[in-house]
């Protein structure tokens, strides 16, 4: 069991490291200034990227910074779980800088389903122009009149009527609703069928947002913000029809092809709160040094350097779970990793959110501002404490993983 990353995983990192200090950590000012003025408000029809994004991407695909995440060596770079795992802790330390390389979710995720589960006309349909950053995608899973903590509560129906599929029901918490370059979502939904199992009964269909009854209904603030230009939204489904040729894989198959979805990204996601835990507490430590009151240091104030201490602990115990969670994937499988994915999915946002909380007090009132990034990687602390599935459900889990292995 070795946690070192590959040459060929540093050297990535290298060429990474160095174009994030020369393009991405200059613009990240004027990133946060440029959406604070043009895109305002829960109007998602005018918003719009920054205009240096399409320059930065085109440089990272000239360097060979594109598509990381896919373990594919023609489609992506080839690089395994465990290899992309410190690329994106790296990402991680700007808010959103890993759309600049196109591994930023939702679209990753559903990368991964349809290069895993997509037939040969989806994946030229919609995953190449993906990997190519020609449009954006949307996942709609949570529903808003359930509690969606147990998918199996979902109620959107897909049904099939002849050669159509048809699609009825309301999703919110939409990831990338909001962007205009935004044409395909996945959406999962219900398909009865007493015959299947319970975790049978719900399917994932490719639906074009331009589809005759797709109404985006609005898109959701989280603590005020949008997140713009690609937001959460609230979208419709009334009597959607579809080819059949755009479901996934089967009808029944949604479960099974969520696991295979979920069981990287959150490898992904966990990497970056990393990433973000890592710049709070160097913002952190920075601040304490540098300012005075009472007539000291901050770091020489109260508890504060237990407190760094502290940080410096919960952050490398995560990074090494992580990494572990990633190893796993690796050499056993998403289907035999999921107590420890499970567990980073716990671990990871909670020691974001602790970290950045310390630091934002460090900080004072500036902390509460966007004059640093400690806002932003609070509300993706909170956020990814319910995404992809809360704390408690993880822990429900994990707790019952352990109770089988002792069950004769």
């Amino acid at each position: 069991m070795n946690f070192e990353p590959s040459p060929r995983s540093q050297e990535y990192l290298k060429t990474l490291k160095e174009f994030m200090q020369e393009h991405v950590y200059p613009l990240e000012r004027d990133y946060i200034e440029f959406h604070k003025d043009n895109n305002q408000g829960s109007d998602w029809t005018k918003w719009k990227e920054h205009p240096s994004l399409e320059k930065l991407k085109y440089l990272a695909q000239e360097q060979g910074l594109w598509n990381l995440f896919l373990p594919d060596s023609k489609l992506g770079q080839g690089l395994s779980v465990l290899e992309y795992a410190p690329l994106a802790e790296e990402m991680g330390r700007i808010y959103n800088a890993a759309e600049i390389f196109n591994c930023n979710a939702p679209d990753t995720g559903n990368m991964e389903v349809l290069y895993h589960f997509g037939s040969e006309k989806q994946k030229e349909q919609w995953l190449i122009p993906l990997l190519q950053g020609k449009m954006k995608s949307v996942f709609c899973m949570t529903e808003p009149n359930v509690a969606s903590s147990d998918a199996t509560n979902i109620q959107t129906s897909i049904l099939q009527d002849g050669d159509e599929i048809v699609i009825n029901g309301k999703k919110w918490w939409s990831a990338g609703l909001g962007h205009p370059e935004a044409k395909i979502a996945i959406v999962m939904g219900q398909t009865k069928d007493e015959s299947r199992g319970r975790h049978e009964q719900h399917s994932m269909v490719l639906v074009p947002l331009d589809t005759p009854g797709v109404k985006i209904k609005r898109m959701l603030n989280t603590f005020g913000a949008y997140d713009p230009p690609a937001g959460h939204g609230e979208v419709h489904f009334d009597n959607v029809r579809v080819p059949k040729e755009n479901l996934i894989q089967d009808f029944g198959a949604g479960f099974a092809i969520a696991q295979g979805r979920l069981g990287p990204g959150r490898i992904h996601h966990c990497m970056r709160c990393i990433g973000a835990a890592e710049r709070a507490l160097q913002l952190a430590i920075i601040r304490s040094g540098t300012r005075q009151a009472f007539g000291k240091l901050l770091a020489k104030l109260g508890g504060n350097s237990e407190r760094f201490a502290k940080a410096r602990i919960d952050v490398d115990q995560a990074r090494l779970l992580t990494h572990y969670a990633a190893w796993k994937i690796d050499e056993k499988g998403v289907r035999d990793s999921m107590t420890e994915i499970s567990a980073i999915k716990v671990v990871a946002p909670n020691v974001l959110q602790e970290v950045t909380d310390m630091a934002m007090q460090i900080h004072g009132g500036a902390g509460l501002s966007d004059d640093f990034p400690l806002t932003a990687f609070y509300i993706q602390a909170r956020a990814l404490r319910l995404a992809d599935g809360p704390d408690e459900v993880h822990m429900r889990m994990i707790s019952r993983l352990e109770f089988k292995k002792y069950l004769s």
